[in-house]
C-alpha cells in the first residue's frame, strides 16, 4: 500500500474543495473514523516526546496552522511511518544520539 493510500484509508488525507475558479479549504474526510480516533492520543504523545515530530508540529504552528490541523498532520505522519515499517517488515528503532 502506498503512503497516500494508507492516509486516505484512515481518513487523514487532505481533500481539496475546488470547482472551476472557486477554491475552498482542504479538509479530511472519509476513511475509517475509528482509526482516526485511535491515532489522536498517540499523536499528542508523539508531538510532546518525539523530537522529530515535535519539530514538525512546532514548524506547522509557527507557519500559522491551527493546533488541531498540526495534530492531524502528525497523525498522518504516524500512519505513513507505520505503513512504511510494516511494508519493510522491520520494527521501529529510535534514533541514537
Amino acid at each position: 500500500m502506498e503512503p497516500g493510500q494508507a492516509a486516505s484509508l484512515s481518513g487523514l488525507a487532505p481533500v481539496a474543495r475546488q470547482s472551476g475558479r472557486w477554491t475552498g479549504k482542504a479538509f479530511i474526510r472519509g476513511g475509517r473514523a475509528n482509526v482516526r480516533q485511535a491515532l489522536y492520543m498517540p499523536a499528542l504523545v508523539a508531538m510532546r516526546f518525539n523530537p522529530d515530530l515535535k519539530a514538525k508540529y512546532t514548524q506547522l504552528v509557527a507557519a500559522g496552522k491551527p493546533p488541531k490541523v498540526a495534530i492531524t498532520a502528525i497523525m498522518r505522519k504516524l500512519i505513513v511511518l507505520a505503513n512504511a515499517l510494516l511494508k519493510a517488515g522491520r520494527p521501529w528503532m529510535p534514533k541514537t544520539a
